[in-house]
């Protein structure tokens, strides 16, 4: 994919009105903590969160489209209000064009943020594909973008703000 200069994003993201994303690696660093009891512990970015709840409270969609199951997620999905969390998918792509089509969003509306290669389906289908700083080498080649921060570190922030600023 062609990537995009600042002015081009600023565009399409204006028109951005659902805005999906990876969890494990884009609201995480990735890693995934197993205590001796079994228990899962994952670190989100309370400004990542912060941007999900002003995003949402200016009318754009979040959805959360995970490629395995976690209580975690669950839990932070429920803290943040995000209502579209689907967990479990390795083929994401599918799951997003039923989210647009429940939701009413074209897919060219559609903001995908992602940093595996499970991602690049769902990337290559969507308006405007954002990778994170950290994304492997596949996504960052389908990515209109790609932020200055890496996953968990404030990369979903970031987008936000510029996709907020833009429909401003």
């Amino acid at each position: 994919m062609t990537k995009l200069s600042e002015s081009q994003f600023m565009e399409r993201a204006a028109t951005v009105e659902l805005v999906v994303m990876d969890v494990d690696g884009v609201l995480t660093d990735g890693r995934i903590v197993l205590t001796s009891g079994g228990e899962e512990a994952k670190c989100f970015n309370v400004k990542d969160g912060h941007g999900i709840v002003l995003a949402q409270s200016s009318g754009l969609k979040i959805a959360w489209v995970s490629g395995r199951f976690s209580q975690v997620t669950r839990i932070r999905a429920e803290e943040l209000g995000i209502g579209n969390l689907s967990q479990g998918e390795r083929r994401k792509l599918p799951v997003v064009r039923k989210m647009a089509e429940d939701m009413g969003v074209a897919m060219q509306n559609i903001l995908y943020i992602g940093d595996d290669i499970v991602d690049t389906e769902a990337m290559e289908a969507v308006g405007l594909a954002v990778a994170v700083a950290d994304a492997c080498a596949q996504v960052a080649e389908v990515a209109h973008w790609i932020t200055r921060n890496r996953g968990g570190h404030g990369a979903v922030r970031e987008i936000l703000d510029m996709v907020l600023q833009a429909r401003s």
